[in-house]
C-alpha cells in the first residue's frame, strides 16, 4: 500500500499573545556519489485472476539516492496493466518501475512507495531479484505474525477470576520465534518464549481491558495482536454479547449468554423485554439454565420482529446474585441491511471493551496508542473526533429513535471541550477595538520567536459586543482543538485548572504546532494551553513562540472551525431527523447549543489581525478593517483566543486566521445556520453573515475547481503569514491571494485526497437539502473526475486517489464571469484502499446520486461500503494495515534556539539537542516502540493497522446515510 500522508497536520495554534501556527519540513539532503544500499517490502492484494503490489523501497545507506529505477522479474505470467507513483513498463519477466520528479530522492533512512496492477493465471509467486539502479536490494524482513486467541473479544470475567491468555505466533523469513508477551494496553501482564504461548493474567481491576500479544523473533523483528477487549466486573456478572443488535422486520436475530465465574450451583436467567418497541420479543432463549461445568459456554437467545414496528427495545439478561445486562435491539424495515451494518458497527465503537473512549467517555484519536499524525499520540483527541462523536450519535439516533446518546455526547464535548469560564478567566478585560497585538508569521521554526510589534495597525472586533449582548458572557463558546485525554505529558490542564500537573488524572488541554508553514508535527514542541512557568524554562514554553521584553503567565485556546462546523452539521441532521420522528423537542435544547457555537465560529471568516480583507500587502500599510470589511467570510484555518491568568492583570486578545483552506469549508453548516429556525444565532448579524458565507463558499469552490475537478488548496490575506507582496500574476479572490497549499506545507496541506471527500460530501449534503445548482455545478465535475480516478476490482477491493499533484494556477475570481481555469491541473500521485477516506466518499457519491439520480455514482457508493464490509472487518471494526515509512522520523531535530533550556513534566530535556522522540520519552515504554527501533536501526518500515475514531464513526455514518438515501 503507497504511504497515507500524515492525516491533518494542523497548524491551528494562537501564541503567547497573538502567535499562529508553524510547521517546517526537512531540509533536502545533498545527493553524493555513493554506492546504493536499499531494501525492498513486497505486498500484494490477490483476487484469482490479477492483483495489486505495493513496494516500499527504503534507502538503507548514508547518501541520499537521486533518481531511482527498480526492477525485479516474475517466475510466472504476471502482465503489467498500470502502475502509479512510477513510471512502470515490462519486458519479458523484467518489470521496471522509475521515480518521478516528485520522488526521485530518497534520503538516507527514508523510503518511498509506487505500486501497480497485474493480471496472471496460475501460480503468482513473490519476486525475490529487486534492484535499485543496478544494485541487488534485500527483501525487508517481515515481522511475526501474532493472533491473540484467547480471550475472545467482549468476554467478560468477575474480579478475582484469572484471565486465560492464549496467542500463536509465527516468524517469516527463516526466523523462529523467540519470545510472546501479553499486554493489557501498555502494562506488560507476562511474557512465554515456548509455544503454545499462554499466561493466566491474576489480579486485573474491575473495569474495561485492551489485551494483546506481541511476538519477538530470531531476527529482532516484532508483531502485535489485534487487541481485544475484555470486561471484569466487580462481582459475578451475566454476560451478553453483542450488546447492539439490528433486526429487520419479519426476521429474528441472536444474542449470547453465559456467565463471568463459575457458580457453585445451577444458575437460572431469565431474559426479558423491559422497555421500548412491543414489536420484538423473545422467541427462544427466555429461560437459561447454567451448570458449574457449562457456565462459560454461550446460549443463545434469539429475538423475534413482526412485520411492520420499528424502532429499539431494551432486554434484560438477569439472574439471582448476578450483576445484570442489557442489550438493545433495534427493530429495522425489511430493507434495511445498511442500518443493520451500522447497528454492527456502532456496537463495536461504543463496546468500551474495545478501547475507542477513556473512562470519562472521552472519544481517543485512535484505539492504538502508537500513532503520529497531526495528534502525536493515539490517546490524545481532537476537536474533530468530538464532532464524530456528535455525528455517530445522531444517526443512532435517526436509526433507534433514541435522541439522549445524542445529548449526552454534547454534554461530553462541553464539559471536556469547550473552555470553562475558569480556563479564560480574564476575557472581561478584552478591548474589542485592539484585540492582539501583532506578531509576524515566519516560514521555518528556526526563525522563531517571532517578536511582538505594537506598531502595526490592526482591526476593530465587530462581532465580541454583539455576542456577549446576546448570551451575556464574556466567554468564547467553541471547542479547542487538542486534548491529552490520558494526561500522558503530565502537564494536567484539566477543564477548570491550570497545570495541576503528572498526578492529575482527567484530559489535559495542550498544544503543538506554533511556528510558521514548515514545522511538521516531527518537529513541534507540546506545551500546556494554561502556561503557570511551572514546566518548560523560565518563562513557561512562551519565549519559544513569541519575542517579547517580559513575559506574563496565561491562558490561549485554539479552535480549529471544520470540528465546530461539523459538530453545527450533525446536530443540523439531529434536528431534521428527530422531527421526523415527532421528536424535535427531545433535541431541542441541544440543538439552541449548536446554534451558540456557530455563532462564536464567525470568529473564522475574520482577518487574522482584524484588517481590510483583499490586496492586502505590507503589515504597517495594509489598513485595519472598521468592522465586517475584516472578515473573508469563508471558513479559515483557525481561531483563537487567551489573556492573563492573573484576575487582576486586566488583558486578554483574540485573533481570527488569514488562511482559508478549500478542505474546510462547509456550505451544510451555512446553510443551517443561515436557513434552520432551529439553529439560527441570537446574535444580529449571526443569521445574516452566514447566509453571505454560503454564498461565499460555493463561489470558492468554484474559484477552486481545477480543469480535472478536483479542488485546489486556498487563499490568504497575509501573504507569507506577514502580509507580504506575492508573486507577480498570483490570482485573486475577493482580493485574496491564490495559496496551492495553505497554511502547512510538510506534508503540502492540498496533496491528501480526503481533505476533498470530506469537502465535498458537505457540498453533497447541502445538494440534497436544497437542490441548490451552484452546488450542482461543482458536484458534477468533482464527481466524473473522481470516479475516473477510482478501480473496483472484480473481487470487491478497491483503489481510491491518495496522494495529489497540482500545477498551474486558477484564474482570477470573477463572480459575474466566472473563468474556465483551464490553467489548473490535478493528477493523481498514487492510490490507497484507505477505509476512512473511502467512507467519507461514498457518502459523497451517495448523497449526490440521491438528489442528481447518477446511476454511476451509486454504484460505486454501494460498492465501495460492500468492499470494506467484505474485506476489512475485524474484533474492533473496518480497518486496513498502513505502511509507515515517515516514522523515520521520530529521530528528527526539534529546533530549540541556543542557550534555551527547559523540561517536560517528566523531566524530559529541553535544549538545543532535542529530537521528536526526546522530548516524548514515553514512547519507549509503547508496547510498539520496538518495531520503531528496529525501523530506525535499518529494518523495515513498520506496518500498523489503526482504528482511528474518526473513520469508524465514518464509515457507520456512511453505511447509515446509504440506508437512508438508496436502500
Amino acid at each position: 500500500m503507497a504511504n497515507r500522508p500524515a492525516r491533518r497536520l494542523w497548524t491551528a495554534v494562537a501564541a503567547t499573545l497573538a502567535l499562529p501556527l508553524a510547521t517546517l519540513a526537512a531540509l533536502p539532503t545533498t545527493a553524493q556519489a555513493a554506492a546504493v544500499e536499499c531494501s525492498v517490502d513486497y505486498k500484494t492484494n490477490d483476487w484469482g485472476s490479477g492483483f495489486t503490489a505495493d513496494l516500499t523501497i527504503t534507502n538503507r545507506g548514508t547518501a541520499a539516492i537521486d533518481g531511482w529505477t527498480l526492477t525485479y522479474s516474475y517466475g510466472g505470467n504476471q502482465k503489467l496493466s498500470n502502475g502509479w507513483n512510477a513510471t512502470w513498463s515490462q519486458s519479458g519477466r523484467t518489470v521496471t518501475a522509475k521515480s518521478l520528479s516528485y520522488n526521485a530522492k530518497i534520503a538516507a533512512g527514508a523510503a518511498t512507495s509506487a505500486g501497480a496492477q497485474f493480471t496472471y493465471s496460475g501460480s503468482n509467486s513473490a519476486p525475490t531479484d529487486f534492484a535499485v539502479n543496478g544494485t541487488t536490494c534485500a527483501g525487508a524482513h517481515q515481522p511475526p505474525i501474532t493472533v491473540l486467541t484467547s480471550p475472545k473479544a467482549g468476554a467478560v470475567y468477575s474480579a478475582g477470576d484469572a484471565v486465560p491468555l492464549a496467542a500463536t505466533a509465527a516468524a517469516a523469513d527463516g526466523a523462529s520465534i523467540g519470545k510472546v508477551e501479553f499486554y493489557d494496553d501498555t502494562t506488560l501482564l507476562g511474557t512465554d518464549t515456548t509455544a503454545p504461548y499462554a499466561l493466566s493474567a491474576d489480579g486485573l481491576a474491575a473495569g474495561t481491558h485492551s489485551l494483546y500479544a506481541k511476538a519477538y523473533d530470531s531476527q529482532g523483528a516484532s508483531g502485535e495482536s489485534t487487541p481485544v477487549g475484555i470486561t471484569v466486573a466487580a462481582g459475578p456478572a451475566v454476560v451478553a454479547s453483542p450488546t447492539q443488535l439490528g433486526v429487520q422486520q419479519s426476521k429474528s436475530g441472536t444474542f449470547d449468554v453465559k456467565l463471568s465465574t463459575q457458580p457453585a450451583s445451577n444458575v437460572t436467567v431469565a431474559v426479558a423485554r423491559t422497555s421500548g418497541n412491543t414489536g420484538l420479543s423473545v422467541s427462544s432463549g427466555a429461560s437459561l439454565t447454567f451448570t458449574p461445568s457449562n457456565w462459560n459456554t454461550a446460549q443463545k437467545v434469539t429475538v423475534a420482529a413482526d412485520a411492520s414496528g420499528t424502532g429499539a427495545a431494551t432486554f434484560t439478561v438477569s439472574a439471582p446474585g448476578h450483576t445484570k445486562a442489557t442489550v438493545t435491539v433495534t427493530q429495522l424495515a425489511a430493507s434495511k441491511t445498511y442500518d443493520a451494518r451500522f447497528l454492527d458497527l456502532y456496537g463495536k465503537i461504543t463496546n468500551p471493551a474495545n478501547g475507542y473512549f477513556s473512562p470519562e467517555g472521552v472519544p481517543y484519536h485512535s484505539v492504538e496508542t502508537l500513532i503520529v499524525e497531526a495528534p502525536d499520540h493515539g490517546h490524545e483527541t481532537t476537536s474533530e473526533a468530538y464532532s464524530y462523536l456528535l455525528w455517530l450519535q445522531a444517526m443512532y439516533g435517526k436509526v433507534s429513535g433514541d435522541w439522549s446518546k445524542f445529548n449526552g455526547a454534547w454534554t461530553i464535548m462541553e464539559k471536556y471541550m469547550i473552555p470553562t469560564h475558569a480556563d479564560q478567566p480574564t476575557n472581561s478585560s478584552y478591548n474589542a477595538s485592539k484585540p492582539a497585538t501583532y506578531a509576524p508569521e515566519h516560514d521555518l521554526p528556526s526563525q522563531y520567536p517571532a517578536k511582538l510589534d505594537p506598531s502595526v495597525p490592526v482591526g476593530s472586533d465587530p462581532i465580541a459586543a454583539e455576542l456577549k449582548s446576546a448570551y451575556g458572557t464574556d466567554d468564547v463558546y467553541g471547542m479547542h482543538w487538542l486534548q491529552d485525554v490520558d494526561n500522558v505529558y503530565g502537564y494536567g490542564n484539566e477543564p477548570g485548572k491550570c497545570e495541576a500537573g503528572p498526578t492529575a488524572t482527567g484530559p489535559s488541554y495542550i498544544n503543538t504546532f506554533q511556528r510558521g508553514a514548515q514545522e511538521s508535527v516531527w518537529e513541534t514542541v507540546p506545551q500546556p494551553t494554561c502556561d503557570a512557568f511551572k514546566y518548560g524554562g523560565k518563562n513557561g514554553y512562551l519565549d519559544l513562540f513569541t519575542g517579547d521584553s517580559s513575559y506574563a503567565k496565561q491562558w490561549k485556546f485554539t479552535n480549529a472551525p471544520d470540528a465546530d462546523a461539523r459538530a453545527v452539521q450533525a446536530a443540523y441532521w439531529a434536528d431534521v431527523w428527530a422531527k421526523q420522528q415527532g421528536k424535535g423537542s427531545d433535541v431541542s435544547a441541544t440543538v439552541g447549543k449548536a446554534a451558540k457555537m456557530g455563532d462564536y465560529l464567525r470568529y473564522s471568516m475574520y482577518d487574522k489581525y482584524f484588517k481590510k480583507v483583499g490586496n492586502c500587502t505590507g503589515p504597517a500599510t495594509c489598513p485595519a478593517g472598521t468592522g465586517k470589511d475584516a472578515s473573508h467570510y469563508l471558513m479559515s484555518w483557525y481561531y483563537a483566543w487567551g489573556g492573563a491568568t492573573d484576575t487582576s492583570a486586566g488583558w486578554a486578545w483574540r485573533i481570527g486566521s488569514s488562511h482559508t483552506h478549500g478542505g474546510y469549508q462547509n456550505p451544510l453548516a451555512a446553510y443551517a445556520l443561515s436557513s434552520s429556525a432551529d439553529l439560527k444565532p441570537k446574535s444580529a448579524t449571526g443569521q445574516a453573515d452566514w447566509a453571505k458565507s454560503l454564498d461565499r463558499q460555493l463561489e470558492f469552490y468554484r474559484w477552486l475547481q481545477s480543469d480535472e475537478g478536483g479542488i485546489a488548496g486556498g487563499a490568504t490575506n497575509s501573504w507569507g503569514g506577514s502580509y507580504g507582496t506575492p508573486p507577480s500574476g498570483t490570482p485573486t479572490f475577493y482580493g485574496m491571494y491564490y495559496d496551492e497549499a495553505p497554511v502547512y506545507h510538510d506534508p503540502p496541506s492540498n496533496q491528501w485526497f480526503g481533505f476533498q471527500a470530506w469537502s465535498m460530501e458537505r457540498v453533497a449534503e447541502y445538494y440534497q437539502q436544497s437542490g441548490d445548482a451552484d452546488a450542482k455545478a461543482v458536484l458534477d465535475k468533482w464527481v466524473d473526475w473522481a470516479l475516473s480516478e477510482t478501480t473496483i476490482n472484480p473481487d470487491g477491493t478497491f483503489r481510491i486517489p491518495s496522494t495529489l499533484q497540482w500545477s498551474g494556477k486558477p484564474d482570477t475570481w470573477n463572480a459575474s464571469s466566472p473563468g474556465a481555469n483551464s490553467g489548473l491541473h490535478v493528477t493523481v500521485a498514487d492510490y490507497t484502499n484507505d477505509v476512512g477516506v473511502a467512507a467519507a466518499y461514498a457518502k459523497t457519491l451517495t448523497y449526490y446520486a440521491a438528489k442528481s439520480g447518477d446511476t454511476q455514482a451509486k454504484t460505486v457508493a454501494k460498492a465501495l461500503l460492500d468492499g470494506m464490509w467484505e474485506h476489512d472487518q475485524d474484533a474492533l471494526g473496518i480497518a486496513v494495515p498502513e505502511t509507515r515509512a515517515d516514522y523515520s522520523r521520530f529521530d528528527d531535530p526539534v529546533y530549540i534556539p541556543s542557550g534555551w533550556t527547559g523540561t517536560m513534566p517528566n523531566g524530559d530535556a529541553i535544549n538545543s539537542s532535542s529530537t521528536f522522540s526526546s522530548l516524548r520519552s514515553f514512547y519507549k515504554s509503547d508496547p510498539n516502540w520496538s518495531k520503531i527501533e528496529t525501523y530506525l536501526a535499518g529494518g523495515a518500515a513498520p506496518t500498523f493497522t489503526y482504528h482511528r475514531f474518526w473513520a469508524q464513526a465514518d464509515i457507520a455514518l456512511a453505511m447509515g446515510s446509504y440506508a437512508e438515501l438508496l436502500e
